[in-house]
């Protein structure tokens, strides 16, 4: 009996759009190659379009509804732009299956083949606590020729370069009301184990009692053989209505994907390249950086390389203990860098890490003020760098 899932790594993310042709502008400036495209078959087939943007490991599929009837339009009826399927590649996908199968996973279809020359493409997928999300296991034998089944090869099918250095998925983030029924699937179901977790409320005290403030519980669990990771976040008491995690609930209607990070060697340069071409990020408090040096003196870091003043300018946030430490930043979500509530409340990070192998413990109070700030704000370009 297999005791894992067998999985290999992040295989790709599928998104649902309205409007296609913004995503392809916004992936455009974050340096991805357009890689597939639905094939006219698939198109007519299933009612939508589909492109697949990529760069380095990552492959984002972008579909968008043309008829109702359409899996993107009935998603897009009850949540805006969002994801709706994770998927993961693993190496024997009967395997998988069969682990799957025994801890009593929902499946949502059987297991399709794809026969091509030079390889297989074999899939199925399963139902998740996160509402309307599923993920799909995906098999890739030998050399299969495309990125799925129906899908076209936009110029080689490879990816150019990143200019960014956008290589690999980090980890994945997603808010429920509430993450136990997450975790324990993660546990019960993948086989997943914990790798950490945090717990913090920004309460503001009068008297003895909380007068203002919100909160936060987040657990990362992992595969133990890939180490591929999800972290999962739900409101914490009191102010429970007031925290960003339940305002991202509201916003998409539901559990979902609140962000993904990705992966990048020096995050200096490609946080500054990527202003440069309109992208916006959260902005830190300028207390955050007074308050650094103090920080890290107390967490024993001393071997920081990149400038002090060069991470304040772009607002990248620093963590980490022991001389071990990582650097991160969050884009600003999709609603308030469009102005469009239909545009959904997803963002992406990007992440440097440097021996740190954590989430930001020290960070995440700032990421939630920043985020706070801004919906206080409501005028988000008051709130963010780029």
């Amino acid at each position: 009996m297999v005791d894992s899932l067998g999985i290999v790594g992040y295989d790709s993310f599928h998104f649902v759009v309205a409007d296609l042709e913004r995503s392809r502008r916004f992936y455009a400036g974050l340096g991805f190659t357009e890689v597939a495209r639905a094939s006219a078959s698939k198109i007519e087939k299933g009612g939508e379009v589909a492109s697949v943007f990529g760069a380095g490991q990552i492959r984002v599929l972008v579909s968008s509804p043309k008829r109702k009837d359409s899996r993107a339009a009935r998603f897009l009826r009850i949540h805006p732009d969002g994801i709706s399927s994770l998927a993961l590649r693993v190496g024997d996908i009967q395997a998988t299956w069969d682990f799957l199968a025994a801890r009593d996973a929902t499946f949502l279809s059987d297991i399709a083949v794809d026969e091509a020359p030079g390889g297989a493409f074999k899939t199925f997928n399963i139902a998740t606590p996160l509402d309307d999300v599923t993920f799909r296991f995906i098999e890739r034998d030998g050399k299969y020729p495309r990125f799925a089944p129906d899908f076209e090869d936009v110029g080689d099918g490879k990816p150019r370069e990143n200019p960014h250095g956008f290589a690999t998925i980090d980890h994945v983030t997603s808010n429920a009301y509430t993450m136990l029924p997450v975790v324990n699937w993660y546990r019960d179901v993948l086989g997943f184990t914990h790798y950490w977790d945090v717990e913090f409320h920004t309460a503001e005290m009068a008297g003895g009692r909380p007068l203002t403030g919100s909160g936060l519980r987040s657990i990362v669990m992992a595969d133990p053989q890939s180490g591929v990771k999800f972290a999962t976040n739900e409101p914490m008491r009191p102010f429970f209505r007031e925290s960003q995690i339940n305002r991202f609930c509201e916003d998409h209607h539901g559990a979902g994907v609140q962000h993904i990070a990705f992966l990048v060697k020096e995050i200096i340069p490609a946080v500054e390249a990527l202003h440069a071409e309109g992208i916006q990020f959260l902005k830190a408090p300028g207390a955050y950086y007074d308050r650094l040096p103090r920080r890290l003196e107390e967490v024993k870091i001393t071997n920081v390389k990149e400038p002090m003043d060069a991470l304040r300018r772009n607002h990248i946030l620093l963590d980490g203990a022991d001389d071990k430490y990582m650097l991160q930043i969050f884009m600003l979500d999709a609603m308030a860098m469009y102005g469009d509530e239909k545009a959904g409340p997803f963002f992406y990070e990007i992440i440097q890490r440097e021996g740190d192998r954590g989430f930001g413990y020290g960070n995440f109070r700032a990421l939630f003020e920043s985020i706070e700030a801004s919906q206080r704000e409501g005028s988000p370009a008051l709130e963010v760098v780029g």
